[in-house]
């Protein structure tokens, strides 16, 4: 007789593969830990096979695993492209999301494709503004959603990862050797004060070469090679490298990637809120665990 495969306990094993852990697995899945564990335990028995290899701090896949993995992530694609087809409904109107410039890329245009894909009479307006102006915007009900940069979240506000920043020079450049540093911030960067605090705790000597409210602006003097920046580690502006460990540079800090929804109960925002979230959270999952170990 043919046996069935539970597709629950599938998308279980797919979230916890690419969290790297049960409990981040449990979140994104908005289940209990000891649900999400008794899933993988039945599937595993299901199989005869152990899917995952627990032995070490970060739960990894074992080769049976990696195996049914490749199998898993087809069979829910096509149960969600099932679902979506035969019973979404026809859903209309728009739906504003706010982000600021230095994290679009490279998860937003994948969320923006999959939305389409899935609302197609739906439109979705991008907004591309600094966090304190997205903040604003969302406070007026000028946003269903955004994702921002900050320290901490503010009221409602679900932190997805925690990242570290790094110091940015122009490719080849010498800015960082000078002394005092010269630095450039946008007047509206939410790094700026906390970046310049921890260097004037360190006693750290620098001085500001342009304080302009645009990006533009600050992209193009630090890529002049006249001043250095710090951002989100990965996301360098053209042109721009980070500065090498030889300059012993004060710690520019970390930053959370922030997301903030209207409503979560409405289907279109709380379908936007998943892909979100899974999107930013399964790709940055390693780095998070370790920055928080």
């Amino acid at each position: 007789m043919a046996r069935n495969l539970d597709m629950t306990a599938l998308r279980s094993f797919v979230t916890v593969a690419d969290a790297g852990g049960v409990t981040k697995a449990a979140g994104v899945l908005h289940l209990t830990q000891s649900a999400v564990s008794m899933q993988l335990k039945r599937l595993e028995e299901s199989l005869g096979a152990s899917l995952l290899d627990r032995s070490a701090r970060q739960i990894g896949v074992t080769p049976e695993g990696e195996q049914l993995l490749s199998y898993a992530r087809r069979m829910l694609a096509l149960n969600d492209e099932a679902l979506q087809r035969l019973t979404a409904d026809d859903f209309e109107g728009e739906i504003t999301l706010g982000v600021p410039h230095d994290i679009i890329d490279p998860y937003i245009p994948a969320v923006l494709r999959r939305f389409a894909s899935d609302f197609p009479r739906m439109k979705i307006h991008l907004v591309s503004e600094p966090t304190r102006v997205l903040r604003e915007m969302f406070d007026r009900g000028e946003c269903d959603a955004i994702i921002t940069t900050e320290a901490e979240p503010g009221p409602g506000g679900e932190s997805l990862v925690t990242l570290p920043l790094v110091w940015v020079g122009s490719q080849g450049g010498n800015a960082w050797k000078q002394r005092p540093l010269p630095v450039a911030f946008c007047s509206n960067c939410i790094f700026r004060a906390g970046v310049l605090k921890r260097m004037d705790d360190a006693k750290f000597e620098w001085e500001m070469i342009v304080d302009s409210h645009t990006d533009t602006a600050i992209q193009a003097v630090v890529s002049a090679d006249l001043a250095v920046h710090a951002v989100i580690k990965g996301v360098y502006a053209r042109q721009t490298v980070p500065i090498p460990a030889e300059a012993n540079l004060p710690d520019p800090g970390k930053s959370q990637i922030v997301l903030y929804m209207q409503s979560k109960s409405d289907p279109v925002q709380a379908a936007l809120y998943d892909m979100i979230r899974h999107s930013y959270m399964s790709e940055w999952a390693v780095e998070d665990t370790r920055l928080r170990a």
